[in-house]
């Protein structure tokens, strides 16, 4: 067996800005692994993270400290302890599960158990910005039945009442990106309730979940920054109500499967999510999210070029990857 591992860095321009509560950004830049054995080829991509500590540089660094390991035959089993959780496993994780694929002529679904994988449901994701451009957005896209929603400022109730009115038949995910405080938290969740807000993903900072177990829930809670992996479930029972699975965060589909099924196991609702990046990164995230409660898988749809071929979007609905594109 002999394997060739290869790191390269892509940029894809986003369509407009995407504003969440920490800053902007105009372009997804992202890392793909390709690995090729016997002749077959499998690819990973990963989005490096500030808001973790990742660089692009970090990233491909890592990936690189890998090399020798995955060239020499590690497989996703050994990542887990070769790797720390985070990007960089990501990209190899999912370019080993292409490439086991392809080499078996097996297709990654079938591996999972799924024998009729289906199109889901996925958000569409509104930048952060003041009332009247929010609800602008939300008019724009009230034919989707599922927005989320990106807030965390000093104005948030006017914000999430905008959006509400502005796409009065949609259900509405708010993400605040650890932007509220312990002052207002209350407040806020209280106007979320009155407004039908299905889902309100990480009000606090991450670290400060503690006072979420002293405060009523009027709306699920789900957990994204102050979850990564398995490990850290237990610690977040009666805090959490739900948690938001990514695959750069918990570092590849092997280990997000085992976080998905201990989140089922504690009692938890699954999200499925993204950050912002192509087709290539969404795709092992839609077998994953086949039973998930929430989605939010609409990473190409922010972007102005995608990969080719990319994932199937019908609206809001994004169906299972083509071979030609991953697993």
């Amino acid at each position: 067996m002999v394997r060739v591992l290869s790191v390269e860095d892509e940029r894809f321009p986003i369509a407009g800005t995407f504003t969440i509560s920490r800053g902007s950004k105009t372009e997804a830049e992202v890392i793909t692994c390709t690995i090729t054995e016997s002749g077959f080829t499998g690819r990973g991509e990963c989005v490096p993270y500030k808001r973790y500590g990742e660089t692009m540089a970090s990233v491909r660094e890592a990936i690189e400290q890998a090399r020798h390991a995955v060239e020499y035959g590690a497989n996703r089993t050994d990542l887990l302890s070769l790797m720390p959780a985070g990007a960089a496993r990501n990209a190899v994780d999912c370019a080993l599960w292409d490439l086991e694929a392809r080499t078996t002529n097996t297709a990654v679904a079938s591996r999972l158990g799924l024998t009729s994988p289906r199109a889901i449901e996925t958000a569409y994701t509104l930048s952060l910005g003041e009332p009247e451009a929010m609800a602008a957005q939300a008019r724009a896209n009230a034919m989707r039945p599922l927005l989320k929603v990106k807030i965390g400022g000093d104005n948030d109730i006017a914000r999430i009442r905008a959006v509400t009115e502005a796409a009065p038949h949609s259900r509405i995910i708010l993400d605040a990106n650890e932007g509220w405080t312990d002052t207002n938290i209350a407040e806020n969740l209280a106007a979320a309730a009155e407004l039908r807000i299905a889902l309100i993903e990480q009000p606090l900072p991450a670290g400060a979940d503690q006072i979420l177990g002293r405060i009523p829930h009027p709306v699920p809670i789900c957990a994204d920054e102050s979850v990564h992996s398995a490990a850290d479930l237990d610690g977040l029972k009666g805090l959490y109500d739900a948690v938001n699975i990514k695959l750069d965060k918990s570092g590849g589909l092997t280990a997000a499967l085992e976080l998905r099924d201990r989140a089922r196991m504690l009692g938890f609702q699954v999200m499925v999510g993204c950050m912002v990046g192509t087709s290539l990164a969404m795709a092992p995230a839609v077998l994953l999210a086949q039973d998930a409660d929430f989605v939010d898988l609409d990473g190409p749809l922010l972007l102005a070029r995608d990969r080719s071929p990319g994932l199937i979007y019908n609206g809001s609905m994004v169906s299972p990857p083509l071979s030609a594109l991953w697993g």
